[in-house]
């Protein structure tokens, strides 16, 4: 699903990178939709280090942003590895799915930038944007997948990254990054990423494999509930008569998600339960509890790109 925001030979390492820490993660693949640690460590990022932000500067502390990193690739012993996948903070980067009248005048290249700029709320000559087409809506109006980055928050990054002769070659946002775990060819019908943050959350309602509904939402932590429940009512008004391939299952991601609630949420809005899917049914294999899959989904998902 990823192929249009990537290099053709993807890194095997990769580093997540989140408010309050930094992991590290290469993984071995073990079956054919199957991937165990091979190594991984998590260090927490100390307040005042790294402030992410789609407008504004990310990196506070670039010191010990950079002993952060080293020490986590230290700590998962990939400290020699010069090629990784990055996964940025949600705050840090946005996402939408951008919707084209096809037959339209005018230059469809124009015609998207300023899509993306009424989407993401700059002009586009300070953005970096990734897109790729996705399915066309029931009227044929064509739709495009896209992720943005400031140029200036991408170069933050990129400069600590090349200072440390590190090659960064796919850089995606956290929700992005964790979707591959819901692509894999075992997922028929529709599948839901529910990835919680620290101001919300971000869903990612997969069709056929590729992203087809993105919400992001701001809230409290204890307006999580409430907001599911929303999200889940509007799946089931616009695609809740489609029998077999309807929502079935759900990847819950982050605190603030407790799986009782989704079930019960799930049976009032869709009039069904819901597969709450654990690591084990996507493919995540860790015995190690101090390595949770909340924490290392996005950077494990990039990483076993690397065994395509």
């Amino acid at each position: 699903m990823l192929s249009f925001l990537t290099e053709p030979s993807y890194p095997k390492a990769a580093l997540g990178i989140e408010r309050s820490s930094v992991s590290a993660v290469e993984v071995s693949r073990n079956g054919r939709r199957s991937f165990a640690i091979r190594g991984a460590a998590i260090v927490p990022l100390p307040a005042g280090v790294l402030d992410p932000s789609f407008t504004e500067r990310n990196i506070l502390d670039i010191a010990g942003f950079r002993a952060a990193i080293t020490e986590a690739m230290t700590g998962a012993g990939l400290l020699g590895t010069k090629r990784w996948s990055v996964s940025l903070p949600p705050q840090a980067a946005r996402s939408a799915i951008l919707t084209v009248e096809n037959g339209g005048k005018g230059n469809s290249e124009e015609i998207l930038e300023w899509k993306a700029e009424q989407m993401f709320g700059l002009p586009a000559r300070e953005l970096r944007v990734n897109r790729r087409k996705i399915a066309a809506e029931g009227d044929g109006r064509s739709r495009y997948f896209a992720t943005a980055v400031r140029l200036t928050v991408i170069d933050e990054y990129e400069s600590v990254f090349e200072e440390m002769g590190i090659h960064a070659g796919l850089i995606l946002p956290k929700p992005v990054a964790e979707t591959e775990w819901l692509s894999g060819p075992q997922m028929y019908g529709d599948s839901l990423l529910i990835s919680s943050q620290d101001d919300g959350f971000t869903a990612i309602l997969l069709r056929g494999g590729e992203p087809s509904v993105l919400r992001s939402v701001t809230c409290s932590p204890e307006e999580i509930d409430d907001e599911v429940y929303r999200l889940l009512l509007f799946y089931n008004d616009r695609f809740g008569a489609e029998g077999d391939s309807a929502l079935s299952r759900v990847l819950a991601l982050g605190s603030g998600l407790e799986h009782s609630h989704l079930q019960a949420a799930a049976k009032e809005a869709l009039g069904r339960s819901l597969e709450v899917l654990s690591p084990g049914d996507v493919g995540f294999q860790s015995v190690d509890r101090a390595l949770p899959f909340d924490v290392l989904a996005a950077p494990a998902g990039l990483a076993s790109l690397g065994h395509n």
